[in-house]
């Protein structure tokens, strides 16, 4: 049996400005009402929960986020002080995918629903 992915980690700079961008861009409610302020993102059905905090380090990041309009997604990015990375594009025998990078520059993956 192969491993599952079971949580995402986000970590930048300034975490309370990710936290705030990553809710506004896809709805998620994240607490950090904890000690170190780690927001926690709760799993949706058939999703992963994951959590977005500050780095101790440098920035990192990697995931992929299914959503039902790339172009929208990506527009709602950039609104947000985010960039495109990658516009929509099909995989050969697979999705459609495109890419942004958050306000801290980490590179995301958009893939759309349904084109799995």
């Amino acid at each position: 049996m192969a491993s599952k992915v079971t949580h995402f980690e986000i970590l930048g700079r300034d975490g309370k400005r990710l936290q705030e961008f990553y809710a506004s861009l896809f709805g998620w409610k994240i607490d950090a009402s904890n000690p170190m302020q780690y927001g926690l993102v709760g799993p949706e059905p058939g999703g992963i929960g994951g959590g977005i905090a500050q780095s101790p380090t440098t920035p990192r990041v990697t995931f992929y986020v299914e959503v039902a309009d790339l172009g929208a997604a990506l527009k709602r990015a950039g609104d947000l002080g985010g960039k495109t990375l990658m516009e929509p594009q099909d995989v050969p025998g697979g999705p459609r995918i495109a890419m942004f990078a958050d306000p801290d520059g980490n590179a995301i993956g958009l893939v759309q629903a349904g084109s799995m």
